[in-house]
């Protein structure tokens, strides 16, 4: 009796589908055991499936390497307009960036996967300069110069063992189709810590290169004021992005302001 219900039992069960015995980290058992991924929105702003696993697959391939010094650049994506007819300025961006409000400048977009890469918009003060042309600051040359200095001011660090390494890598002056001549402006800094800042013996103190990065800066002149459009982004993705990174340096206008 016992028999033929143990029988009944298992011949109401489903049938059970054959599986094969994997290794741990094969693909198939990866997929088997991790949770389904979230249907994400596609807008320009979120991060789509297939970037976000690529981008999980590149981290765990190269943590064995400093990933403090690896970027990674995103394929174009095309670029949007940001206009501000109150200041008097325009400049088309990568359309994924996002807006960082409180960041000091002006205007303020920056990559949501390369933290390192943004961009920006500084003006000088109307009560405190007079400018009547972009050559008000010298030759492109000087105003690389200037450029430079500014930057190095900025990144000035009270740590011990901090060394900065910089170098004007290219002026250059434009006339744009609105008239108006640009300057722009190419600056390399590289920043260097040593790993033991403390040790007494020199040779304890190890410098590592912390960042590597490019400065590109276009200057405009209107409404009395100095405009500067601030690209950053480190050398590697430069490489990488440079033709959609000129278009942005290219599309930057200033524009008279209504009073």
């Amino acid at each position: 009796m016992a028999s033929l219900q143990m029988a009944t039992v298992l011949n109401s069960l489903p049938p059970l589908t054959p599986t094969r015995s994997l290794p741990p980290n094969s693909p198939d058992s990866t997929r088997r055991h991790s949770p389904p991924l979230r249907n994400l929105s596609t807008k320009a702003f979120a991060v789509p499936r297939r970037k976000a696993m690529a981008l999980f697959l590149s981290t765990y391939i190269l943590s064995p390497i400093a990933l403090h010094e690896t970027a990674f650049a995103e394929p174009s994506v095309g670029l949007r307009e940001y206009i501000d007819s109150f200041d008097g300025y325009s400049f088309k961006y990568p359309s994924n960036w996002i807006q960082v409000r409180g960041a000091g400048a002006d205007i303020f977009f920056r990559d949501p996967y390369v933290l390192d890469e943004n961009i920006s918009v500084e003006i000088s003060s109307p009560s405190s300069s007079k400018y009547k042309s972009v050559e008000d600051l010298g030759p492109p040359e000087e105003a690389g110069k200037k450029v430079l200095k500014q930057y190095l001011t900025e990144f000035m660090s009270t740590r011990i063992g901090v060394k900065r390494e910089s170098s004007v890598l290219s002026t250059s002056s434009r006339v744009a189709d609105d008239g108006r001549m640009y300057y722009q402006v190419e600056v390399n800094i590289k920043s260097f810590a040593n790993n033991n800042e403390l040790a007494v013996m020199p040779n304890d103190r190890v410098a590592r290169l912390e960042w590597n990065r490019r400065y590109l800066s276009v200057l405009g002149v209107e409404n009395n004021q100095l405009y500067e459009l601030r690209l950053q982004t480190p050398e590697n993705v430069f490489v990488e992005e440079e033709y959609d990174l000129r278009q942005v340096m290219d599309s930057f206008r200033v524009s008279k302001v209504l009073v």
